[in-house]
């Protein structure tokens, strides 16, 4: 599903949203979320998952075509676990 498909799906659930609200219902929690891990913040769904950030350390890589030694600079990464609800819907029978 792709953004503009929940956005659809959202419009069509409420009909009292239009179109143009239900983007803007869409956006409007990505932009919370995001602007939430941005900070260093969890941000958790009950029954979906938990959305943190991982803090990666600088590091020595090499580049596979030259074998040149490359610096990798300290970065924040994304990174999403999936709660229990989902995991038990995705594989239905498995305790």
């Amino acid at each position: 599903m792709i953004k503009s498909e929940l956005i659809a799906q959202i419009a069509d659930e409420n009909p009292q949203l239009t179109g143009r609200d239900a983007e803007l219902v869409v956006a409007t929690v990505f932009n919370t979320m995001i602007d939430a891990m941005v900070e260093g913040k969890r941000v958790e769904l009950r029954g979906f998952g938990a959305f943190s950030v991982r803090k990666r350390d600088a590091r020595l890589a090499r580049n596979p075509k030259t074998g040149a030694a490359v610096k990798v600079p300290p970065k924040v990464a994304p990174r999403f676990k999936a709660g229990k609800e989902l995991r038990e819907r995705m594989n239905p029978g498995e305790e």
